[in-house]
């Protein structure tokens, strides 16, 4: 409690989670203090948007300072949390300590990579902006190259796209991917036919979009099939096997 003998609560993450959390309190007879290693919240489900070039990052972010500007109860600090002391009731942030009467911990989630972190460097996941916008240039890149390259074999290897994991991310990124080369840049190109792009989805289990209904993993694997629009699917193949043993 402070001198006001008001509560102190802390929420470490302004995520989905951390957001709406505070908005709940907003009634409260507490201050509530936001602690974020980003001043910005993200709107994640669209990250597909801009690693396919269709949304800048400025459209799924919005700054938390903006968003809890009318709540009077909260405030926002910027800094990354090392950790938790529990007896002490305190926050470790940016190497400060911040009591709590109340915590909340909502840090988010990140990639998993089955123990393998050096994947990380071939395969980038996409739980950040920064993740995103460096997806967004290696795809780009891949076409500018491919534009330029003589060897027929150099330049369908330019034009392939392999992406693990057929959950919501996987089977949404696979389309967008093949819209922009089928439906966006093919007339901005004079050589390659960025229309012959293909998409390659693998997923380890038996169907995509494993934790919807089956009937919805069947519509979801017709439509990534769909012709010029679709990518191709691998659920539980020998592709998917060799991620999850390690290989590539």
């Amino acid at each position: 409690m402070t001198g006001s003998g008001r509560a102190q609560i802390v929420i470490v993450g302004c995520g989905f989670g951390g957001l709406f959390a505070a908005r709940a309190l907003s009634r409260t007879p507490a201050d509530v203090l936001v602690i974020d290693r980003n001043n910005y919240h993200l709107f994640q489900p669209l990250l597909y948007q801009v690693a396919s070039a269709a949304l800048a990052p400025a459209d799924i972010a919005q700054p938390i300072r903006t968003i809890l500007r009318y709540q009077r109860n909260a405030r926002v600090m910027l800094a990354r949390v090392d950790g938790v002391d529990l007896a002490g009731r305190r926050v470790i942030a940016d190497g400060m300590g911040v009591s709590y009467d109340y915590l909340v911990l909502a840090p988010g989630a990140v990639d998993n990579y089955f123990g393998h972190e050096d994947w990380r460097d071939f395969a980038p996941g996409m739980k950040a902006i920064e993740e995103a916008t460096f997806i967004r240039s290696r795809l780009l890149r891949s076409f500018e190259i491919a534009e330029i390259q003589a060897d027929p074999a150099e330049r369908a290897a330019h034009l392939t796209f392999i992406i693990v994991g057929g959950g919501p991310t996987g089977v949404e990124l696979a389309g967008a991917i093949k819209e922009l080369a089928v439906d966006v840049i093919p007339r901005d190109y004079r050589v390659v036919d960025t229309r012959m792009a293909r998409v390659i989805l693998i997923e380890a289990g038996a169907r995509v979009l494993p934790a919807l209904h089956p009937d919805s993993s069947a519509r979801a694997a017709v439509a990534v099939r769909a012709e010029r629009r679709g990518a191709p699917r691998r659920a539980g193949d020998a592709g998917a096997r060799r991620w999850r043993r390690g290989g590539w």
